[in-house]
């Protein structure tokens, strides 16, 4: 299983430069995603409802104070397999050209983010977990409207 940190390193180098806040929400797309196609996570990290959207607090941890990055300090976009280069690159046809405040945007209107900050203002810190099991049955559920 690749980290969140090699699948960071990966979308940084086919995506280039790009905000911080925009990087988190491909990230949160790429573990969501992967739930439903592969039926596995994509990495172990812990994903959070914080008010601007989904975080990975390890990769806030190395971003934070920056609002671009180019490339990511730690792992190795090598170790994702071909499955997951599948499964990240799909996300990024899709997600990819879409702006950080329209992604973020998007993942409020979502239920797994809106369920994790029940409770919470618009602006209220926050750090309660999205559980990959709640992506899991909404983005699911939305293949199954689909279908």
């Amino acid at each position: 299983m690749a980290s969140v940190h090699d699948v960071a390193a990966y979308i940084l180098r086919k995506q280039r430069m790009m905000t911080t806040m925009k990087l988190q929400k491909l990230v949160y797309y790429a573990q969501a995603w992967s739930l439903v196609w592969d039926d596995r996570r994509l990495f172990q990290a812990k994903i959070e409802a914080w008010a601007a959207g989904p975080v990975v607090p390890e990769l806030y941890r190395i971003h934070r104070g920056k609002f671009k990055v180019a490339k990511w300090p730690k792992g190795d976009p090598k170790r994702l397999s071909p499955l997951e280069i599948e499964t990240v690159d799909a996300v990024l046809n899709f997600y990819g050209k879409k702006s950080s405040y329209w992604l973020s945007n998007l993942t409020h209107q979502e239920r797994p983010w809106r369920d994790a900050r029940r409770g919470l203002g618009p602006g209220d810190r926050g750090n309660r977990e999205i559980k990959p099991a709640a992506m899991a049955e909404y983005y699911g559920g939305l293949v199954a409207a689909e279908a």
